[in-house]
């Protein structure tokens, strides 16, 4: 069975939504136990597509304490600042620094992640390339109307 998310945006959707659940269930269970998680609804997938082309284009443009870091570097580097990192040592010496999965991230928060890359692109220098221009005012646009 695939995961299912059914979204219930307030009281009105919650009567149709949770038969819509009901009727899931009760079909499933035919394959077993069911669980079933209530949650909030994290970072969406836009979201994280917008993010990409703004850590290519750090990782192209800057060069960070004599190194050049992959988008995937970028990404730790811009969630460790977001959440003040901390750092442990790690088991075979240096250290290992703990940030946060975007994917955990409310979408508020990962906001506050896209407007901390674009400040700190900015003091940099970053020219934003056309997708990551594109990409961020659609984010700026989403946000406004919000």
């Amino acid at each position: 069975m695939a995961d299912i998310q059914i979204r219930i945006d307030g009281a009105e959707d919650l009567v149709p939504q949770m038969n819509r659940v009901w009727e899931l269930v009760k079909k499933g269970l035919a394959g077993g136990t069911v669980i079933v998680t209530l949650g909030r609804q994290k970072r969406s997938l836009s979201q994280n597509a917008k993010m990409w082309p703004m850590l290519t284009d750090l990782s192209n443009q800057v060069e960070w304490y004599g190194e050049k870091l992959s988008p995937e570097d970028w990404k730790h580097v811009m969630t460790a600042g977001l959440v003040k990192q901390r750092a442990v040592p790690g088991i075979e010496g240096g250290f290992v620094v703990l940030g946060v999965s975007t994917s955990k991230m409310k979408k508020e928060t990962f906001s506050q992640l896209i407007e901390l890359m674009y400040a700190f692109g900015a003091e940099q220098g970053v020219k934003w390339s056309e997708s990551a221009m594109r990409a961020y005012e659609q984010y700026r646009e989403a946000t406004n109307a919000a």
